[in-house]
């Protein structure tokens, strides 16, 4: 079926910080891969006729990385001045000609093959939690979507927004939007999608929901250790070196020199990483780091930093240096 995506994820991170100061968050890495990049894995099998990616102050990173990873036909466009989810998707809007929609959130991955979902009537992907406040949940009647609610006080459902919506029309999504930006209508500041998503509902557009059983969020720096965890049990990857003892899941760069050291379990080691003498588990270590005589756990440590007898945990973004003793 012909559809296009949409991306939105030009979201400025906040809360991994320091690490998005230098990159991107949806190139953080997770399990030896960014963020996008899992996201893509799991969209391209749906065959999309383009895929829009908005984008922030930090675009051009991004687009290297997507275009010199994947063949696939991209539009990259900008949201300096971001204004909320809504707003995002908003942008895309003179990209279509009222073919069907497939909305991906750039810091959410949801494990579900995209083909899927994909032709199946207006679908938005949710998973029943144990504490909805925390979330936008959707409230059914008769097997479809009769009310949104984002972070309800008194909710009246479990079933959390997951970050995946399709849409079989995108004109209806594009006018809701439309009139939701022109009334100036936003929720704590912002133009939120599950607003217009309400308008929609109200308009007699009939909504479904799809259970996703994996919903993996990337917001915080804890988030993102237990997508690690998740993602290395399904996408782990290691060659043995000598002298050096591998506990899995791991994901090890081939190119990730090591020596004398103790990896593992839950540990993502990026390309071009020198270990040393050091036992570093459940944590994220990306690329061109270097560790000296270090125990580590429940760490990321940001591109190209430089960690030598250092205390147990970390939180360190790109070109950090933190030696002790």
């Amino acid at each position: 079926m012909q559809f296009k995506a949409v991306i939105p994820a030009a979201g400025e991170g906040r809360r991994l910080k320091p690490h998005t100061h230098t990159t991107p968050k949806i190139l953080l890495q997770v399990a030896g891969k960014p963020i996008i990049g899992h996201i893509m894995d799991r969209l391209l099998p749906a065959r999309p006729d383009e895929v829009i990616v908005v984008v922030g102050a930090q675009g051009d990173q991004v687009k290297h990385y997507l275009t010199s990873e994947y063949r696939c036909p991209f539009r990259f466009l900008q949201q300096t001045d971001p204004r909320g989810l809504g707003d995002a998707v908003y942008r895309a809007k003179e990209s279509f000609s009222g073919e069907p929609v497939l909305v991906l959130l750039g810091d959410t991955i949801v494990d579900l093959d995209m083909s899927r979902m994909v032709g199946r009537g207006n679908l938005i992907g949710v998973k029943e939690v144990a504490d909805p406040r925390r979330f936008g949940v959707v409230e059914l009647r008769d097997g479809y979507v009769s009310r949104f609610v984002e972070k309800p006080d008194r909710p009246q459902s479990n079933l959390a927004i997951v970050g995946v919506y399709f849409f079989r029309e995108s004109g209806h999504l594009f006018d809701a939007l439309g009139r939701l930006i022109a009334q100036g209508r936003t929720t704590k500041g912002e133009f939120q999608l599950t607003d217009a998503l309400q308008l929609m509902v109200n308009d007699g557009t009939k909504i479904r929901t799809r259970t996703i059983k994996q919903w993996l969020d990337c917001g915080t720096r804890e988030a993102m250790l237990e997508t690690n965890r998740y993602l290395l049990t399904k996408e782990g990857h290691y060659k043995s070196r000598a002298g050096t003892v591998i506990i899995p899941p791991v994901f090890i760069h081939d190119r990730a020199r090591i020596q004398s050291s103790i990896i593992g379990p839950n540990a993502s080691i990026g390309a071009d990483a020198d270990i040393q003498s050091s036992i570093i588990w459940d944590s994220i270590v990306n690329q061109r780091v270097v560790v000296r005589h270090t125990l580590l756990e429940g760490s990321i440590l940001g591109e190209n930093s430089v960690v030598r007898d250092s205390p147990r945990r970390l939180n360190l973004g790109g070109f950090s240096e933190l030696e002790m003793g």
